[in-house]
């Protein structure tokens, strides 16, 4: 497969954000005759079909996976086992699997205990690391993975050619691919996005459970504080999954973070105005040179 050839049928199962936009980017690249959509909201299912991001709806699992050239795992990681289990008697021998999942050891176990093995040699998993908080098929947007990492992890039995047609297809949506081991995944993304997304769920909860009128003291909360807080709209039941599949990783990430709070708060109680100011400088410059090397 070349990035123009055109295949015939892509199965999406979770059609929101990421499944439709990974749908849209495909369909704006001309590259599937028909996509197939599975999932669990009705009213998310036809929004789906007026948007244009499918063109079916998937009454049944059996005829959504027949001659499906692509099934793409789209749904909350905590249901991908589940999922597995389902569709892993319907699934064709030269179907190629891949999926979106934040969290990539416990999505490869998922595989191995359900998938079969010439299943297992088309399986790529994958993490496109795009997004917004907005969720759902109205929020899918062609162009949400245009100059964004994607990291796929494949098994050992991955065939190398089923790892080529993921990446060519992500290349397509305009993303920049890399392969990386499962673990180091799940401890990069546990530092840089599942503890983020951590703080700002909780810097909410401590706003709203510290007075006893939260509402005037988000009043007054400026541009800063939306900024910090903007992931904190993200959709729970997604987070809720992530947390629990990368918990080793996130429960070292926390004791981490939770050590720099104490040095901070020592730095404050003795009146070090110096050593706040250099911890400070320190942050703005990661931060600076991570921003040079994005541009």
């Amino acid at each position: 497969m070349t990035n123009t050839a055109i295949l015939n049928k892509l199965v999406i199962i979770g059609v929101g954000l990421i499944g439709g936009s990974f749908a849209l980017a495909l369909r704006k690249a001309g590259l599937f005759e028909h996509i197939v959509g599975i999932g669990r909201s009705q009213q998310n299912m036809q929004c789906a079909v007026d948007r244009g991001v499918i063109n079916e709806i998937a009454t049944d699992i059996t005829s959504a996976l027949h001659n499906a050239d692509l099934v793409f795992l789209a749904m909350p990681v905590g249901q991908t086992a589940h999922i597995m289990a389902q569709i892993a008697p319907h699934l064709q021998a030269n179907t190629i699997i891949t999926d979106a999942g934040s969290t990539k050891q416990d999505v490869i176990a998922a595989a191995r205990h359900h998938l079969p093995i010439q299943n297992r040699h088309h399986f790529v998993p994958g993490h496109p690391i795009a997004g917004t908080e907005q969720s759902g098929a109205q929020a899918a947007q062609a162009d949400l993975y245009r100059n964004k990492h994607v990291i796929l992890t494949p098994l050992p039995e991955t065939s190398i050619d089923a790892v080529e047609r993921i990446s060519q297809l992500w290349q397509a949506c305009g993303a920049q691919v890399s392969l990386m081991p499962a673990d180091e995944h799940d401890q990069v993304l546990a530092a840089t996005s599942h503890l983020p997304h951590i703080l700002a769920f909780t810097m909410m909860n401590h706003l709203h459970h510290s007075t006893s009128n939260p509402e005037n003291l988000l009043r007054f909360a400026g541009s800063g504080f939306r900024d910090f807080t903007r992931i904190a709209s993200s959709s729970p039941e997604m987070w809720r999954d992530i947390c629990l599949a990368n918990r080793e990783a996130l429960l070292e990430q926390i004791d981490a973070y939770q050590n720099e709070l104490k040095l901070l708060q020592e730095m404050l109680k003795n009146n070090e105005g110096a050593a706040l100011e250099q911890a400070f400088s320190e942050a703005r410059s990661v931060r600076e040179n991570w921003l040079k090397s994005k541009d």
